[in-house]
This record gives structure tokens, C-alpha cells and sequence, in this order.
């Protein structure tokens, strides 16, 4: 028997699921219509019945009922209107003359049908006979002969005794707390009411003269009733409750419903309870058993969909390293040849400076690649930060046009800058490395895809955009690949990838960086004839005033005065690379020392104020750039100090301005930037002392 019963479980438990699922309430357009047209339809409640429903300590009501008809509220998506009475019996006689079209809380009998329509019950709730402490009666109805019962006046249970009963002597009073009360004091024998409002009553007022009995065969069992005579409202009402779920009712009950415990120790059935037990515990196993299957089974769909995810947010990640071996291998094969050349004895002076510039040029793309392996590996996960800094647009296009330079006389391409705009219209606030991003990609792809012709560059202002526009003589895009990167400018086609190597992804990060500052980037191509990207910005110009002017002019001014810069580099090579740059300005005058670690450069900035700015590289033994740089500045915060790291991605950038830094410059270092970057903290000077101290 056991094992059919245990075999026939999971079937029960299945058409539990089955049918403990939430129904779709589904209103017909008559029924819609006249929700809409009847705003004020009103729900009768008697807040006299804790805690079905009463009012709280903050002068609300509140109770089960009141959940109930949050409920019905939420699944119709109708607010109705709530009328509170204080006595019984006017509420009965407007329901009644439909002055309230419904009663919240109200349990069935056979003198209210006539006029009401009622629905299920919401719950079951056990009545008990209530008596005074020293009683020796109340075990049943029949014990209660001879006795005065007092009841709440118009209640169902009283109409109710009074027709199953009629030889009891029942009074009645105006409410529950009311009969309790003054069953209490003695002045009646006993009390039948619903066994929670008993137990919450007793707690709350301390009725401790009062016992209950054992539950007896008669039920509290309210629900939601109307007015006969509303037939619409009726459908709409009936359709609501079936909608709502046997679960979703006991979650109403559970958080209010309140029933003393009989230990079943003191029951004389202690051994059903037993036998009970041992067969629970049978199908508690069975029970655990599937649902240990149900949650393995769960988390691994939970796992394929993670993985799902994980490898398209990498896609465009492997597809890049797929092709790294090739991308790397190109600039290092001419980086490695070339530097062999180098070293024959015959090469003229005009080939080793070709050859130079070759080897710069390799090492660059070859630096730029494995900048987009760092970008494209953070691409999904990092959080970018605008930062928005003065720059003059004619640099940034020289710079862009000689960094391409050789790159494009190898192919016979000639690089052209069309500028449209004025000297003071080129001074421009704008996040530079995005923007260098941006235009790298674009100038990397147009040089890429030409062999022969021209790369033109040109830049205006339309409609308080800025406008740049890259268009080459190319062998295009066919129009199959160009709706798909006008698409999504993102990836070209699996097919093309051969054709278009690490096009797709450079336009990827292009489009990232694109976006961040608040730009679109635009494509017109043909095949075998050429293409325009077009990258449209924000325009946000740079106001300057006379005094600025006069600022400028200063700072060409031939001066003598001498500047000292510290070092802080553990690296020879580093430090070597460094101080040949700044010593090879002929414009400043350096005094040059050097900390081999941050601890070194903390002390030497205590103890010479006449230091007036420090190159601070991030890693390094002892006390790394991040902690020598607060250090530093708390001493003296006026110090300039620029971080000079190989640390470039966004993030450490941004750290290393956290820890203090005013500016920061990427390692390699050029000078190029480096330049430009030292005149915003020193005045121009004529003549160079090459001493330089270390220490």
C-alpha cells in the first residue's frame, strides 16, 4: 500500500502545480466598459473584526479582508471606493437598497440570500464556545442549556442558532469586543464567535477571566457579497476570485491568521500521529530527492545560459586573438628585418634613415595592437569616464597625418588635411584619447584597404557639430558588407574576414568610443572606387580672452631661469630614454634628478623644495607611483606631477589622477606629447644646462 501511495505522490503533487497556477483574468468589453463608466463602486466594511478587519494604531484599517480586496484590486486594475460603518445593521440596509454595491466581509444565511449574492468563502475558521474561567460547562451546544449565550445583534451566527437551536437563551449585543467584554465582567454564561477573533481579542484587551473550549461543529466562513440587482458586476467579480490562487490566498492568511497549537503528545491519537510521521518522512525523502534533481536541472540551464552569454560577449574578443598571431607578426617581422639592415656597413646615410623611420612606424601598430587587445578584453566590462580637455584640432590632424605618414609613402598614398575652420575655432574641449581612438581606426583602415591614390582629412562645423570626414580611393565596400556595418558598425561579414582582417573590431572600439562622447559615425563607399567614414561630434568651443593672448605671448619670451625636474624611474633604459628627450630640448633649461623607487622620490621632495616637477612611474619597488604621488602632494600640492606608466587603459589613467597626478603620458614616451605638456608648467628658455644630478 505504501509503495502505492508513494508511487502515486509525484502525480499528486504534479496536478497540485497544475492546478494551484495562476488563471489570466480575461475581461469581456461590456464588462471593461462598465468599469469605466463606474468609478464609485463601493465596498462596505465593518472594521469591528480583528483581524479580519480593524483598525490599526495608526487609525487605518487593516486585516485580512482588506488584503483580500487589495488583491481583487490589483488583478482588476479598478480602484473601488470603501464606505466604513460603525454599526452592522446600517451597513445591511444600504447593501441592501444598493446604497453600497458590496460587502467586503459577510458570512452566509438563509434571510440574507434573499437579497445578496455571495461567493466561496476566503477561508474556514473554527467556532468555540467561550466561558469564564470557573465554568464547568461549555464542552458542546447542548451543555449550554438553562444558559444566557450572548451574540453580536444581526450576525450570521446568531440568526443561525437561533433557527438550528431555538430552545438556547441567546441576548444580543452590539459587537464581538462588546459580548467578550461583558462576558468577562459575569454578566453572561458563555460566548460562540470564530476562534481567531477570540484568541486576538483576549491577547489584545487581557480578558484573562475567559477560556475557550474545544472547537464545536459549527464554522466561521465569510466571503465577498453584492447586491443581487448588479448582474455586470457580478461576472466581473466572479471571474476575479476564480483568477486568484489557492496559494496566493493562504499568503493572505499565513501573515494574519492566528491558532493556538495543541501538543500531540497530549492527544489520545499519539499514534496515528506516529504511523503519520514515518509515512511523511518516507515521502519527505522521495520529495527531496526530486527536488535536489529539480534544482541540479535548474542550475545547469542556469549554467548553459551563462555560458551562452559569456561566449557572445566574447565573440568579438576571439575573434581578435584569432587574428593576433598575423596582426603581431607583420610590424615585428619589419621591426626584427630592419633592425638587421641596420647593421650592414654599406647602407647609405638616406637608406638607414628610411629604415629608421620604418622600424618607428612597425613599433607603433605594433604598440596600437596591443592596446585593442586591452580594449577589446575590458570592452564589456569597464566603465569609461568623459574627460574633457582643451585641444587645438590642428594638432591633433598633424599628429594623426605623421603618425601615417610612412605607412602611406610605403604604399604610394598621399595624406591630405582640408581645414574649414579658424584658428580659434580649432580650440575645442574634447576627450583626445577617444578621439585619437576614434580617428586611428578610421585612418588605419582607410591606409589599410588602399593600395594607390589618396587619404583626404577634412573637417567643418555644421549646426554646432563638429564634422570630420576621412575619404579614401580605396577598394571600397560591396554593398552587401556596408548594410551590414551601416547596421551595427561592429563586425563585417565571417566571409570577408580574410579580405578585411580586424576591420570589423577596429570599427567596434571606434564605435564604443564614438558613442562616450556623444558622436555618430556615418559610411558611404562603392566598390573599387573608395569610402567616406564621417564622424559627427559635439561642438564645444574654447572661449579666449585677451588675457589669455598676452599669457601665449609670454611664454615665448626668451628667459634664463633654470627648472629642476625629478625622475622617478627603477628602469635604466627608461631613465635613459627619458632624460635624453629632455635633454635634448634646446628650448628649456633642466636641472634632471633621479629616484630609483617611490620611497627614494618621497625623500627627495622633503628634502629640496626647489624641485619644480616630477615624472612619477606607477610601478615600482619599495613604494609604487600611486602612494609616492599622495605622499608628494600632501607635502607640497602645488608640485606638478605627471605619471608616466605603461599602465594606459582608461581605469589607470583615471587611478593614477585619483591618487594626485595632474597629467599622464603612456609609456613609450613620446615627445611629441611630452612637449606640449611640459609648456603648460614651464616658460620656453633659451639656453640648456646639461648638468644632470641623480641619486
Amino acid at each position: 500500500m505504501i509503495k502505492k501511495l508513494l508511487c502515486l505522490f509525484p502525480l499528486f503533487l504534479l496536478l497540485s502545480v497544475v492546478c494551484s497556477c495562476s488563471k489570466t483574468l480575461v475581461l469581456s468589453d461590456l464588462e471593461k466598459k462598465f468599469l469605466q463608466k463606474n468609478d464609485s463602486i463601493t465596498v462596505a466594511i465593518y472594521p469591528y473584526y480583528p483581524p479580519y478587519q480593524f483598525v490599526n494604531e495608526r487609525n487605518k484599517v487593516d486585516g485580512i479582508f482588506i488584503d483580500y480586496l487589495k488583491l481583487i484590486e490589483k488583478k482588476t486594475g479598478y480602484k473601488f471606493q470603501t464606505k466604513r460603518y460603525d454599526d452592522w445593521s446600517k451597513l445591511l440596509h444600504d447593501v441592501k437598497n444598493n446604497k453600497a454595491q458590496c460587502i467586503l466581509e459577510i458570512q452566509k444565511s438563509e434571510e440574507r440570500k434573499s437579497y445578496l449574492k455571495f461567493y466561496p468563502p476566503l477561508f474556514k475558521s473554527p467556532h468555540v464556545i467561550v466561558t469564564r474561567n470557573e465554568a464547568i460547562f461549555g464542552k458542546d451546544i447542548e451543555s449550554l442549556n438553562n444558559k444566557t449565550i450572548v451574540l453580536p445583534e444581526d450576525y450570521a451566527i446568531t440568526e443561525n442558532l437561533k433557527r438550528t437551536y431555538p430552545h438556547l437563551n441567546i441576548v444580543t449585543n452590539k459587537d464581538e469586543l462588546t459580548c467578550l467584554t461583558n462576558l468577562n465582567s459575569g454578566e453572561y454564561d458563555a460566548y460562540i464567535g470564530p476562534k481567531a477573533l477570540v484568541n486576538y481579542y483576549i491577547r489584545l484587551k487581557r480578558l484573562d477571566n475567559l477560556k475557550i473550549s474545544p472547537s464545536i461543529d459549527l464554522n466561521y466562513q465569510p466571503g465577498l457579497a453584492i447586491n443581487r440587482s448588479n448582474t455586470v458586476l457580478d461576472g466581473i467579480i466572479s471571474k476575479t476570485l476564480s483568477s486568484i490562487t489557492k496559494e496566493e490566498k493562504e499568503s493572505i492568511l499565513n501573515s494574519w491568521y492566528y491558532s493556538n497549537v495543541t501538543p500531540f503528545y497530549s492527544t489520545p491519537k499519539f499514534w496515528i500521529l506516529v504511523s503519520l510521521i514515518t509515512l511523511l518522512s518516507f515521502i519527505a525523502i522521495i520529495v527531496f530527492n526530486s527536488y535536489l534533481k529539480f534544482k541540479i536541472k535548474q542550475k545547469t540551464e542556469e549554467l548553459i545560459i551563462a555560458k551562452d552569454i559569456a561566449e557572445e560577449s566574447n565573440r568579438l574578443k576571439t575573434n581578435f586573438i584569432n587574428n593576433i598571431p598575423q596582426e603581431i607578426r607583420t610590424p615585428m617581422n619589419g621591426i626584427i628585418g630592419l633592425s638587421e639592415f641596420l647593421n650592414e656597413e654599406d647602407l647609405s646615410p638616406k637608406e638607414r634613415q628610411k629604415y629608421t623611420q620604418m622600424i618607428i612606424g612597425n613599433s607603433k601598430e605594433l604598440l596600437s595592437i596591443i592596446d585593442n587587445i586591452l580594449e577589446i578584453s575590458q570592452l564589456q566590462t569597464r566603465r569609461f569616464t568623459l574627460r574633457l580637455v582643451e585641444i587645438n584640432l590642428r594638432d591633433v590632424f598633424q599628429t594623426l597625418v605623421s603618425n601615417y605618414k610612412v605607412k602611406a609613402e610605403e604604399k604610394n598614398i598621399k595624406l591630405y588635411i582640408e581645414n574649414n575652420l579658424t584658428n580659434s575655432e580649432n580650440l575645442i574641449f574634447m576627450d583626445r584619447p577617444k578621439l585619437n581612438k576614434i580617428l586611428n581606426v578610421i585612418v588605419d583602415n582607410a591606409v589599410k584597404y588602399t593600395s594607390n591614390g589618396s587619404i583626404t582629412i577634412s573637417y567643418t562645423i555644421k549646426d554646432d557639430f563638429l564634422h570630420i570626414a576621412i575619404k579614401d580611393t580605396g577598394i571600397g565596400i560591396s554593398e552587401k558588407n556596408k548594410d551590414k556595418i551601416q547596421e551595427s558598425l561592429a563586425s563585417n561579414l565571417e566571409n570577408t574576414v580574410g579580405e578585411y582582417d580586424g576591420m570589423g573590431l577596429g570599427l567596434t572600439i571606434a564605435k564604443k568610443n564614438a558613442d562616450f562622447i556623444g558622436g555618430q559615425i556615418t559610411l558611404l563607399s562603392e566598390k573599387d572606387k573608395g569610402t567616406t567614414f564621417t564622424l559627427k561630434l559635439p561642438y564645444n568651443p574654447v572661449t579666449k580672452n585677451k588675457a589669455d593672448k598676452i599669457v601665449s605671448q609670454d611664454k615665448n619670451l626668451l628667459k634664463t631661469e633654470k627648472h629642476i625636474i625629478l625622475i622617478a624611474e627603477d628602469g635604466e633604459t627608461n631613465f635613459l630614454f627619458l632624460k635624453t628627450i629632455l635633454t635634448k630640448m634646446n628650448e628649456y633649461d633642466f636641472t634632471i634628478y633621479r629616484a630609483k623607487n617611490g620611497q627614494e622620490a618621497v625623500t627627495i621632495c622633503q628634502e629640496n623644495d626647489n624641485i619644480d616637477l616630477v615624472l612619477m612611474d606607477i610601478k615600482m619597488p619599495i613604494m609604487n607611483g600611486y602612494d609616492a604621488t599622495s605622499y608628494i602632494k600632501k607635502m607640497r600640492p602645488d608640485l606638478p606631477v605627471i605619471a608616466q606608466t605603461a599602465y594606459s587603459i582608461e581605469e589607470d589613467v583615471q587611478k593614477a589622477l585619483d591618487a594626485g597626478c595632474d597629467d599622464f603620458v603612456s609609456k613609450p614616451v613620446d615627445r611629441k606629447i611630452l612637449k606640449p605638456m611640459l609648456n603648460k608648467y614651464f616658460p620656453v628658455f633659451k639656453n640648456r644646462n646639461k648638468t644632470i644630478n641623480s641619486k
